[in-house]
């Protein structure tokens, strides 16, 4: 039975306004994290899920509910909890005019270390992040994606159990943001760390998360896997089929329905109507059918089949799989980004 790194009980944080009322940001919020695994926390913007993360980091008090990190209380065991968590701030936050190693020899001090293990410490960190080779250069030469591996590693040098990495792949290029990914897996395989991220790029939590929770309105609305996410909607392929100009009999749309396996609906969404026309089919206009279908591209060459012996001629086609960006815009109606 796996063990839990993290668990919240009905946390909750309440501020009161300049007007006297009392509102609640978080209102009681309930998840655990087990030990080993990457569990990402996802809301839009207002949705408390900083709050939620500063109570557990220590740095709000909860109004009500308790959490532990490695079975200590963070309300009565502040310093016990802390000593197990590393965090890697979305702002970089690191003196630029030192070197790598300078830095993490000084953020190790401050950790308490020093001497023989502080150079251990930090010999293993400047390995781990692959910036051996630039150990003595002062970070204010670095790139931005360098800049966040010496992040991350001020984040390890205490070896903490769980590390909490607020949007760490914001603001660098593709190539170090894959580095960085691959360094979340690592901290998980080679280390067997627990790792709370955040995170406003979907297909990457989709990527490396064991677990998704996700905020809204102070509230967790859903917590699985990604796969348990989307089998909360459906889960349903959508293939738009873009037909240009042309007539699209609704007979068409009926057959594809009732005879493909696997298919729910099918409509055609159209542009440029003509106004008053009446018609068996559908109107003339710039338009797609957009057809929902379970296993849709096994479905998809009986689709465009169906669509030639009816005359009409397929532009072009897209498929798109379920998505925890479809499952997030499901449960809370709105993008992650509003």
């Amino acid at each position: 039975m796996q063990q839990n790194m993290v668990q919240v009980n009905d946390l909750a944080k309440s501020f009161k306004r300049q007007n006297g009322e009392t509102v609640f940001a978080v209102k009681g919020v309930s998840f655990t994290i087990g030990k080993g695994e990457i569990f990402s926390l996802l809301g839009p913007n207002g949705a408390g899920k900083t709050t939620t993360i500063s109570m557990i980091s220590g740095l709000l008090t909860p109004t009500r509910g308790d959490a532990t990190i490695g079975g200590y209380s963070i309300t009565k065991q502040p310093l016990q909890a802390k000593n197990l968590l590393g965090v890697v701030p979305q702002e970089i936050a690191l003196y630029l005019a030192l070197s790598a190693r300078q830095n993490l020899e000084f953020f190790g001090k401050m950790y308490g270390l020093g001497g023989a293990e502080l150079k251990k410490r930090v010999d293993e960190v400047l390995d781990f992040i692959d910036l051996t080779d630039r150990q003595h250069d002062k970070v204010e030469t670095f790139s931005g994606g360098m800049k966040r591996r010496v992040n991350i590693g001020v984040g390890l040098l205490h070896r903490p159990q769980l590390i909490y990495m607020d949007e760490p792949t914001v603001g660098i290029d593709p190539q170090n943001r894959r580095r960085v990914l691959d360094t979340v897996l690592r901290l998980r395989q080679e280390m067997g760390m627990t790792v709370l991220y955040t995170s406003h790029l979907m297909e990457e939590v989709q990527e490396i998360s064991d677990r998704v929770a996700i905020v809204d309105h102070g509230e967790i609305i859903a917590v699985g896997t990604v796969g348990e996410l989307i089998q909360k909607i459906g889960e349903e392929d959508r293939l738009i089929f873009n037909v240009g100009a042309q007539l699209v009999p609704e007979t068409l749309l009926k057959k594809i329905t009732a005879e493909i396996p696997g298919v729910t609906t099918a409509e055609y969404q159209r542009h440029d109507i003509p106004e008053g026309t009446v018609t068996d089919s559908l109107e003339i206009g710039s338009g797609e059918i957009v057809v929902m279908a379970k296993r849709g591209r096994k479905a998809l060459p009986q689709i465009i089949q169906m669509a030639d012996e009816a005359g009409i001629n397929v532009v072009s086609v897209s498929v798109r799989e379920p998505d925890l960006e479809a499952v997030f815009l499901a449960l809370t109606g709105r993008a992650l980004r509003d």
